[in-house]
């Protein structure tokens, strides 16, 4: 018996939508370009988020020792940086290995440092960062604990690079925050309004269904349904049409081309489920508002 009524008011909304079609299909189409924008930032944050990842494989810190640091502190120091979460240690530097670098790199103009009476430049152990997400490693305040221990003498780490990237997260994740707020405002207001013209367009019905006894949820239910439907077809056009301009702009270029500048990577699948599951639950709560005008719950 429960069987038959669900189906009952799975075809009821399939006939509601159907019967009106056209504001249907305007509908569905308006939601799949309102997800379609918010996938579309989700891919971009996702990718963002991994290149800057991936960058912070190249952002350094070097930790320079006084002259005379004995080889007992130079480990002790090593071991205490080896055990610092969030970075690795790629090497150390000695005087010798830096001014030879440094002459090297001067080339032709090497002799320049014949004049010098001693080699100027200090020892140093090099840090890679492994994670460059500022919530986890503060670097301000690990280079402030490292010139603490003894025998180092300077920290120098790339801070503009870390502090524009921590700038660049943080305007992403609250730039997503009010975008996806507004498209999902906007999602309820379309459903919304949509239920309200089919409940319009059928009040006739609806009274001769209250009048031969049919209790409130019985009509109701078959729009809150109507409402999902719109919301998950939505989504549904969304990550379609995501995924055709995905194949069309990335996938073909890296094929043709061969060298992509960036591998863009599509959504994971449980981020394209969860896009359809918040097109399919606003859909529920925009046609639960729609119907609350006509009904007493």
């Amino acid at each position: 018996m429960r069987l038959r009524v669900w189906s009952y008011y799975f075809k009821h909304a399939g006939s509601n939508i159907l019967a009106n079609r056209l504001i249907h299909l305007i509908s569905i189409g308006t939601i799949g370009i309102s997800l379609l924008l918010f996938a579309s930032f989700l891919i971009l944050f996702l990718n963002l988020n991994t290149w800057i990842m991936d960058w912070g494989q190249s952002v350094s810190m070097s930790v320079y020792l006084k002259d005379g640091t004995d080889q007992k502190t130079k480990e002790k120091i090593e071991s205490l940086l080896k055990n610092l979460p969030g970075v690795e240690l790629k090497g150390f530097t000695s005087k010798e290995k830096a001014f030879t670098d440094l002459a090297q790199g001067l080339g032709a103009h090497s002799g320049l440092l014949d004049g010098l009476k001693s080699n100027p430049l200090p020892a140093s152990f090099e840090l890679l960062f492994r994670d460059v997400n500022i919530n986890q490693i503060n670097p301000r305040k690990m280079k402030d604990e490292i010139e603490k221990i003894q025998g180092v003498d300077e920290v120098q780490y790339s801070k503009e690079v870390l502090e524009r990237l921590e700038g660049l997260m943080y305007v992403l994740k609250v730039a997503g925050f009010i975008i996806g707020g507004f498209l999902c405002l906007a999602v309820l207001f379309i459903t919304t309004n949509t239920i309200k013209l089919t409940i319009y367009s059928r009040r006739e019905e609806i009274e001769i269904f209250k009048l031969v006894g049919a209790t409130d949820w019985f009509v109701k239910i078959p729009f809150l349904i109507e409402g999902a439907i719109q919301g998950l077809l939505g989504g549904l056009v969304s990550l379609a049409v995501l995924f055709g301009l995905y194949s069309m702009f990335f996938l073909k270029k890296v094929h043709v081309i061969g060298l992509p500048v960036l591998n863009i990577a599509f959504l994971p699948p449980d981020y394209l489920v969860s896009i359809l599951l918040l097109g399919l639950v606003l859909g529920l709560i925009g046609s639960f508002i729609a119907i609350g005008r006509f009904f007493e719950f």
